[in-house]
């Protein structure tokens, strides 16, 4: 029975990269940090999917980015990526999932927690992203602020909104015995 549960989570882990990959495509840019749809499959694979299985899913779609498949945003991939402006967003990927991972991960979930972990897991992506963005670019903290962070707030509370309502609605599917042990 645990077999099946390593698999069925494997699968959701893999799924959850290549959606991480498909909101790579759905780019808006507005200077060196363009709007995506990719933190909102982040987000989900924390909420659903716990910190141990969501790592394992953000990681796979890094490595499969940083060996030149094109799943980054702009269907861009490569190693140069994730050492160029956005690579601090990226690589923040792994905190933000993992916090959200384990702040939401709860036998009895509630929306106010994933709200939270959220939160916390945006803050994650933010430190890293905008440190990344500093030190690549030269430019100060405050430029770096209003460029890398600013602009998207509104738009991650609207990612944050929906994702907490597509985690209710799958969590019974995605759910598995033994869940909480898993992350």
């Amino acid at each position: 029975m645990e077999s099946s549960n390593q698999l069925r989570m494997m699968v959701y882990a893999s799924l959850f990269a290549a959606l991480t990959a498909v909101g790579a495509f759905v780019a808006i840019p507005i200077g060196p940090v363009p709007i995506v749809l990719q933190n909102m499959f982040v987000y989900l694979a924390g909420l659903l999917l716990g910190s141990r299985w969501g790592l394992a899913s953000v990681g796979v779609y890094l490595l499969a980015g940083a060996c030149g498949l094109p799943v980054f945003a702009g269907g861009l991939g490569g190693i140069g990526r994730i050492v160029g402006p956005t690579g601090g967003y990226l690589i923040g990927y792994l905190p933000t999932v993992f916090l959200i991972g384990k702040i939401s991960n709860r036998a009895n979930p509630r929306a106010i927690f994933d709200v939270l972990a959220m939160i916390c897991g945006s803050v994650a992506l933010y430190a890293c992203g905008i440190t990344w963005l500093k030190i690549v670019t030269g430019m100060t903290i405050a430029k770096a602020l209003v460029v890398g962070m600013v602009p998207f707030l509104i738009g991650d509370a609207l990612k944050i909104a929906a994702a907490v309502a597509i985690a209710k609605a799958l969590r019974p599917v995605v759910r598995v015995s033994g869940y909480e042990k898993l992350s």
